[in-house]
């Protein structure tokens, strides 16, 4: 994003992304150019949102530490 040089106008800007973030029917107008099925973007949109915290939150913490575990090898073990 280029710097504005209004600062109301850079402010409005930022509202709007923030707005069209949490809108689903935004993300449906964004995406309705692209081909993509409406309904599946907004199913996929909520699912991205739980993502790893629901994950995280199914996983028994002995499972959880194996996985970290595993992470710390492979990112400190070369």
């Amino acid at each position: 994003m280029r710097k504005q040089e209004d600062p109301n106008l850079f402010a409005k800007g930022v509202l709007d992304q923030i707005i069209a973030k949490h809108d689903p029917q935004a993300i449906v107008e964004e995406e309705a150019g692209s081909g993509k099925n409406p309904a599946a973007v907004i199913l996929g949109r909520i699912g991205g949102c739980k993502g790893g915290k629901a994950r995280a939150d199914k996983l028994s913490a002995k499972r959880r530490t194996q996985i970290a575990r595993k992470a710390a090898k492979a990112r400190w073990g070369k």
